[in-house]
């Protein structure tokens, strides 16, 4: 080895070789890629779709056996008819270009585009059986489109033919209340957008001078699937599915159909087409109300006419007002000539019977008749006498025996045999000496009179006054000997 710094191996050359910072080399590198991939053209698929808040657009290109990534700014993924999703195959236009900080390249892709009708069609096929599968489509839910909205309202863009083509037709229809709300129909945040309006619409109740719509109309001109592919986002099929003003759908031409049209409550082939069902043509209807009149007013007449032969058919089979009158007038008749000699004979017949009556009325035949009344008054009189002195001496009789009877159930006779009868404070009869307590006071009835006592605790009772609410009688029977007027009753 040589006494210098150099290698082994390495020759003289390399210490001539130019030295690169980091940066220096970077940036080399940087420009060799773009001048040399300045302008390329991908097919793959896209992977890791991510947009931050900033608004870029970052993902993956990939296919079977490598992976590009790639960068779309703002500006530009704004532009873009449909929306990047993870697996959709594109096709990207743009330049391939380095990033120093991480020692990676990318591409900056300009223009991006699925890979063909194809791969839009499979996954507006996938997405069209996902919102069926959930019932978003189900003719159940669609409601009736209103004969004669007073409001429309209109969910398209301000500035293109399609407004104007809707005002000119409903004019020419049948002029209507119309509210715009003005949207994107393409790119970037048309979807949010018409979705947006969609919401709105319903969440107007009328209460701030602004009508609500009674019809929703969302139009759009024609195009291209991916002008048209705003109008095949969920947020938009959603929103229509879930709107409770009857929507009608108009977007692109007669052979254009998105995903909205089966959410909506009605399709029309194109925006003009979509006026025409929103309103009847109001010539049109003067002309068929103006014939219903007149169809009606001949039918009134025909009615009319139809009624009064009727009636007249059915007058020819009644007799005449005068055959029925003069039947009626002859029997009027046959009775004011029976009447007289009818109240003539009855007359006679009841002057007969009066004379047969006041023939039975005679002066003899009364005093006949008094006579014998008479005597069978005497003779009733004569048997009630002696009747009614039995039947008081039968009742006396029977109350002389209640009376001995009672006298000899009486306690009174009881008490002229020697007893007594104890009574309580109350008047209460007592029957039991256990009803008594010491110091009760009682009175003790005997047969010549009663006398006032107290129970005592001994042999011996002590006198007590009796208490004198009202004056009483002395007793008429006295005992003889000590002032002690009775006995302990215990």
């Amino acid at each position: 080895m040589s006494n210098d710094d150099t290698p082994a191996g390495a020759g003289s050359g390399a210490r001539n070789v130019f030295e690169y910072s980091v940066s220096e080399l970077s940036g080399a590198l940087k420009r060799s890629v773009e001048d040399q991939f300045g302008y390329v053209r991908v097919r793959a698929e896209l992977s890791g779709v991510k947009r931050p808040a900033s608004g870029h657009l970052y993902f993956a290109l990939k296919d079977d056996k490598a992976v590009l990534d790639g960068v779309c700014w703002r500006g530009v993924a704004g532009r873009f008819a449909f929306k990047p999703e993870d697996g959709l195959g594109v096709i990207c236009t743009g330049k391939l270009t380095t990033y120093p900080a991480r020692s990676k390249y990318q591409m900056v892709v300009e223009h991006m585009e699925p890979a063909g009708a194809g791969a839009l069609m499979a996954l507006l096929e996938e997405r069209k059986k996902k919102l069926a599968a959930e019932g978003l489509f189900d003719p159940t839910r669609k409601k009736p489109i209103p004969y004669l909205p007073q409001v429309i309202g209109v969910v398209t863009s301000p500035t293109g033919a399609v407004i104007r083509d809707i005002l000119h037709r409903l004019n020419d229809r049948f002029p209507r209340h119309v509210l715009v709300w003005p949207v994107l129909v393409q790119g970037e945040g048309a979807a949010d957008q018409v979705a947006n309006a969609i919401k709105g619409f319903n969440a107007i109740d009328g209460t701030r001078g602004i009508p609500r719509p009674d019809l929703l109309i969302v139009a759009r001109g024609g195009g291209s699937i991916e002008d048209l592919w705003s109008f095949n986002e969920e947020v938009v099929v959603r929103a229509a599915a879930d709107s409770d003003i009857p929507l009608i759908s108009a977007v692109g031409h007669e052979t254009d159909t998105t995903l909205i049209d089966y959410a909506s409550d009605m399709r029309a082939p194109t925006p003009t087409g979509a006026a025409e069902k929103a309103v009847p043509v109001r010539e049109d209807l003067r002309f068929t109300v103006a014939d219903l009149g007149r169809r009606l007013a001949g039918l009134k007449v025909s009615m009319l006419r139809d009624r009064e032969e009727r009636l007249r058919g059915l007058a020819r089979g009644l007799p005449s007002p005068r055959d029925i009158l003069g039947l009626a007038q002859q029997r009027f008749d046959d009775l004011s000539e029976r009447l007289p000699r009818g109240l003539v004979a009855a007359v006679q017949q009841k002057s007969i019977q009066l004379n047969r009556l006041v023939g039975g009325l005679s002066a003899g035949r009364l005093k006949q008749l008094v006579s014998f009344r008479g005597k069978e008054l005497e003779s009733t009189s004569r048997r009630l006498t002696p009747a009614y002195a039995r039947k008081l001496d039968d009742l006396g009789a029977r109350l002389a025996a209640s009376g001995r009877m009672l006298d000899s159930l009486s306690y009174e006779r009881v008490l002229e045999r020697g007893f007594a009868l104890v009574e309580d404070a109350g008047g209460t009869p007592v029957s039991k000496s256990a009803n008594l307590s010491v110091g009760d006071q009682v009175t003790v009835r005997f047969a010549d009179g009663t006398s006032d006592m107290q129970v005592l605790d001994g042999d011996s009772a002590k006198p007590v006054p009796k208490p004198k609410p009202a004056p009483k009688k002395k007793s008429k029977a006295k005992t003889s000997g000590s002032d002690d007027r009775q006995g302990s009753l215990l």
